[in-house]
């Protein structure tokens, strides 16, 4: 611009007023405004230009301009995005603003929405971006930084960069210039109603409503679904240990101790009562702080050494000790010691009906257990699962037709005798016992965590300069 127009008089654009426009373009973009200059140029026939359109150019036609003054625009991020940025801190995902607007506005954003908190964040522009060397372009990438007046295809020199320092990339675009970028992250995310055709063929996921709290919303349902999935394998391996507990003691006693539970009730653990309650595991709502754990380790296995242990040696070993304690108690009330632990006949069947019923019923006190890692069920809500209500009831129905009801031909075919309902009084204590020593584990376990935290903070506090102290208290 040579000349401007104000209140209808055109003047020579001076130094001056240019640093006046620039100073307002920028009080405006602070603000989170999108700021256009709008300039016209009068054209004369004096004016040599090409007779074909097609030969125009920016270079030829954006000079001698007269500045008619700026529009600044809002365009305002959605309501939900800074819970959503806010869910992302927690949940330890960064989020880094790749934009093609002015630096000055992108901060704002970003600052009003939460992806940026310090007061001096880096912000690089497309032109700095060109000249950047990988060294530089990593160490800017290890602090706050805001990418602006940025190209498309320039997205993809940063997610290479990310993903140089092993880093997890998820990518979101609508054009056909960010496809390399899409193709090239380990997650690329297209706008399913702004987006190209080229876009959302080359990204691994669409965004059906071009909605940053909906990509949030899938984490957080992406990690529920990683951690239902333990859930469910940590409650299959749980009868693995009380099957096996019954055979161990039987082949080491050397037959002494007649074997606990016959090949058929094993069978009937594993193919019937177990399954239906484990599908509701499956089911279940996301934990309450799913978001609030930093992301897994890529070296991190779904079947890991904390998972093995509790299932074999804390469930497993809990039902397997109330198993066998209603097995020798029964054969207590039939008068062991003094004589032989039952081997034969209807006495044996209810022995091993009795060490039956109450691994089934332990199972039905390990699955509400196994529905939460470390928060205890009853502040989720002991019968918020409905699936796993009908898991126990088709597993207490099963029950009830092996051991309880008089059906000999189950009876037979499983090697079970009818116990009388005085029993079932007795073992129903199990499901209930099991359930509150897994509530005081994990109470321990939320009591060690709370520990730790209040350990490092008082490290933290202790370290802190005197003055820093201060501000802080």
């Amino acid at each position: 611009c040579t000349r401007q127009r104000r209140n209808g008089v055109v003047s020579a654009m001076s130094d001056d007023e240019r640093r006046r426009v620039m100073a307002v373009n920028d009080e405006y973009a602070k603000k989170g405004l999108r700021v256009l200059a709008v300039a016209c140029r009068e054209l004369t026939g004096e004016v040599a230009l090409p007779t074909s359109l097609s030969e125009y150019t920016p270079e030829l036609i954006e000079q001698d301009l007269t500045f008619l003054g700026l529009i600044a625009m809002v365009d305002p991020p959605r309501p939900e995005v800074a819970a959503a940025v806010k869910k992302c801190r927690k949940a330890g995902i960064r989020i880094i603003m790749i934009t093609g607007d002015y630096g000055l506005t992108a901060e704002s954003i970003a600052r009003r929405i939460g992806i940026i908190s310090g007061s001096h964040p880096r912000i690089i522009t497309g032109l700095e971006l060109e000249t950047m060397s990988q060294t530089d372009l990593e160490e800017a990438l290890k602090d706050e930084v805001i990418f602006a007046r940025v190209a498309p295809e320039q997205k993809l020199q940063v997610v290479s960069a990310l993903q140089d320092m092993k880093q997890i990339v998820a990518v979101t675009g609508d054009g056909v210039n960010d496809s390399p970028a899409l193709k090239k992250a380990d997650i690329g995310v297209a706008m399913g109603r702004s987006g190209t055709d080229v876009a959302k063929e080359a990204a691994d996921m669409i965004l059906t409503d071009d909605n940053f709290a909906s990509i949030v919303n899938a984490i957080e349902e992406g990690r529920a679904v990683y951690s239902n999935i333990r859930k469910f394998v940590l409650y299959i391996f749980n009868s693995n240990m009380s099957c096996a507990v019954p055979m161990v003691l039987y082949l080491f006693s050397g037959g002494l101790i007649p074997l606990p539970l016959t090949i058929m009730q094993v069978l009937a653990i594993d193919l019937g009562t177990d399954m239906v309650p484990a599908m509701g595991l499956g089911s279940e709502a996301p934990e309450a702080g799913v978001m609030d754990a930093p992301p897994r380790s890529r070296k991190d296995v779904l079947l890991n050494r904390p998972l093995i242990l509790r299932a074999f040696l804390w469930y497993g070993m809990l039902e397997a000790i109330f198993g066998i304690a209603a097995y020798f108690f029964l054969n207590f009330l039939m008068g062991w010691p003094a004589v032989p632990l039952a081997s034969e006949g209807i006495a044996y069947r209810m022995t091993t009906s009795i060490t039956f019923a109450a691994i089934v019923l332990s199972q039905m006190g390990a699955v509400f257990a196994c529905r939460t890692d470390r928060t205890s069920v009853f502040k989720i809500g002991l019968f918020s699962n409905r699936l796993i209500l009908v898991g126990i009831a088709v597993e207490f129905t099963l029950l009830a037709c092996l051991v309880f009801l008089p059906l000999p031909f189950l009876h037979n075919l499983f090697n079970t005798a009818p116990l009388p309902l005085n029993h079932l009084g007795m073992l129903l204590f199990i499901p209930f016992a099991m359930l509150l020593l897994d509530e005081a584990r994990k109470w321990l376990l939320r009591w060690w965590d709370r520990r730790k935290k209040k350990n490092r903070n008082d490290q933290t506090h202790t370290n802190m300069p005197k003055d820093a102290k201060r501000e802080a208290i």
